[in-house]
């Protein structure tokens, strides 16, 4: 069981995971699978249940006998095998790296920016 909410624990397909993020779209994964995969962990992504308030289908045409389902966009949750991992611990820890070996900042992390800049710890400024 997790102390709190920033280090959660689910089994996806099976396998006990630390969870790195829920309801993340494709391109988040296609970012953060690689990143992850480089540093040796392994990474293990699987569909987002529905939310519990979703509506229920209802025709758009009374006509029509049959229900449209709105469209919603596909979301996944991401984990990694290593239970100890903490993706707050990881960033503020300056574990991470990229693949160019430099280390993944905050800013990175949450694709504001393109190149991981940071030379400075961030308690040192």
């Amino acid at each position: 069981m997790a102390i709190n909410q920033n280090h959660l624990f689910e089994d996806l397909d099976g396998v006990k995971c630390a969870i790195v993020e829920k309801n993340a779209t494709q391109s988040r994964i296609d970012f953060l699978k690689p990143l992850l995969e480089l540093n040796g962990f392994v990474v293990i992504v699987v569909g987002s249940p529905p939310p519990k308030g979703a509506p229920a289908a209802v025709p758009l045409d009374v006509a029509s006998p049959e229900p449209v389902i709105a469209a919603s966009p596909t979301t996944f949750t991401i984990g990694v095998t290593d239970v100890r991992f903490n993706s707050t611990n990881a960033i503020f820890g300056r574990v991470l790296k990229t693949k160019d070996n430099r280390i993944v900042t905050l800013s990175y992390w949450q694709q504001k920016e393109n190149i991981s800049e940071d030379t400075v710890p961030y308690f040192e400024k």
